[in-house]
């Protein structure tokens, strides 16, 4: 029977993405490394990078594997554990442009191992500036390419040796359009002129370093339900030894006991090792064999005094919860309202999500605590303001107009309509 105009056919299955040049060896051998090292210096063009880590493995961040790929040069697969470090490579790649795809995930890693880039493209946050709703690698391939990637293995244990095969080429797979990609995004880039937004966001990354996380122990999945600031403190006991240990032994810290465990304890205060084992998710092998590690975490909280006690919020030198401006600061709470309306608009008549147009966070400081300047200098303040707290031009100049805007105009959020009356007899 003959489809009707209205039947909706479905589009065939994208072909899968293959490696032009084959899989080539893993390099775990100096003599190896030495010809990869030459090949690279010698060929041209950008270098496609990506490394695999062992998340939800290991607790480094460890590179263990590292793809490359450049013209003239191909693919090289090299197993960074094998070599005290490769600056001899770095040599090699010299001012050529890194490819990443989510570079700040794989550029500490690189980092670590003496891999440093002095130019970088990274293909997902053009894909971000430029709009597209999904950015994952797999997907941009498909749509730019015409090609599908498998990504069965994206969860592996990298650190495992020998790599299997399979594991091998899936790697390989990552870097082998990478400059394709680059290419069809950096034009996109120059056509929506946004060429200089991702040169500024680019040249920030090569550079930046997370800030240290003030109390990670805070962090602890399902710490809401910690009951009250005595609770808290055996949060912080428990996962102050398993953070250590798991370091020790470079095992995740979920691999010894949940999160799970650590605030159904927290919460019972057990006070033996029986009663602690009788405790809900507390069972498996790093429960058992790491016992008295957790009963004496559980005793320095029991027997803490009442002073030196966690607070129940958390301590920080920014602005309250947003959820909280209203009643602390009605004020603050209408600038902030204003503002937010105003990037919204900007983020679809730009297409570019809002928290690519500026760090939220960013936003938030300078709107609960304004520069205290004439009228006529506050725009300036804000830029200053961003500028110190990390933004770049381009966002500043989007961003400090909205910003002092809404300080200097809030519109209060209006008032929530009366819920109807209803008639008793209905």
């Amino acid at each position: 029977m003959e489809p009707d105009d209205t039947t909706e056919v479905e589009a065939p299955p994208a072909p899968l993405l293959g490696l032009r040049d084959g899989l080539p060896p893993i390099v775990e051998t100096r003599a190896a490394l030495d010809e990869v090292v030459a090949a690279v210096a010698a060929g041209s063009g950008p270098i496609g990078l990506d490394a695999e880590r062992a998340s939800g493995y290991r607790y480094s961040a460890r590179a263990y594997l590292i793809q490359l790929r450049r013209e003239g040069a191909g693919t090289a697969l090299i197993d960074p554990i094998a070599f005290d470090d490769l600056t001899d490579l770095n040599a090699a790649f010299g001012d050529a442009e890194w490819i990443l795809h989510a570079a700040s995930q794989d550029i500490p890693c690189l980092r670590e191992v003496g891999l440093v880039p002095k130019a970088l493209f990274d293909t997902e946050l053009a894909a971000r500036l430029l709009g597209y709703p999904r950015v994952g690698l797999a997907t941009l391939v498909e749509v730019i390419v015409g090609k599908s990637m498998r990504k069965e293995h994206s969860a592996a244990d990298w650190s495992k040796r020998p790599l299997p095969e399979p594991w091998l080429e899936y790697a390989a797979l990552d870097v082998e359009v990478l400059v394709e990609l680059r290419d069809v995004l950096s034009a996109e880039l120059e056509a929506a002129g946004k060429s200089e937004w991702a040169r500024q966001e680019f040249e920030h990354l090569i550079t930046f370093e997370p800030p240290p996380r003030l109390d990670p122990w805070r962090r602890t999945s399902g710490i809401h339900k910690a009951k009250g600031r005595r609770a808290l403190a055996a949060v912080r006991e428990l996962w102050t030894v398993r953070d250590a240990l798991a370091e020790s032994l470079d095992t995740t810290a979920g691999r010894l006991i949940p999160d799970s465990a650590v605030i159904a304890a927290a919460n019972a205060l057990p006070t033996s090792g029986k009663l602690l084992m009788d405790t809900s998710g507390f069972h498996g092998r790093g429960a058992r064999r790491y016992l008295d590690t957790w009963v004496e975490a559980l005793k320095r909280a029991r027997a803490l005094p009442d002073n030196e006690l966690p607070p129940v919020a958390n301590r920080s030198d920014g602005p309250p919860q947003v959820r909280s401006w209203a009643d602390r600061d009605p004020v603050a709470a209408a600038r902030l309202n204003t503002a937010r309306a105003a990037v919204t608009e900007l983020s679809e008549d730009r297409n570019v999500p809002v928290e690519n147009l500026l760090t939220p966070d960013y936003m938030r400081r300078v709107l609960w605590t304004p520069p205290k300047v004439a009228d006529d200098e506050l725009d300036a303040a804000v830029s200053q303001e961003l500028d110190a707290l990390g933004a770049r031009r381009w966002q500043i100049d989007l961003m400090a107009p909205i910003i002092a805007e809404a300080i200097r105009n809030p519109a209060p959020e209006p008032a929530a309509e009366p819920a109807p009356e209803t008639d008793p007899a209905d």
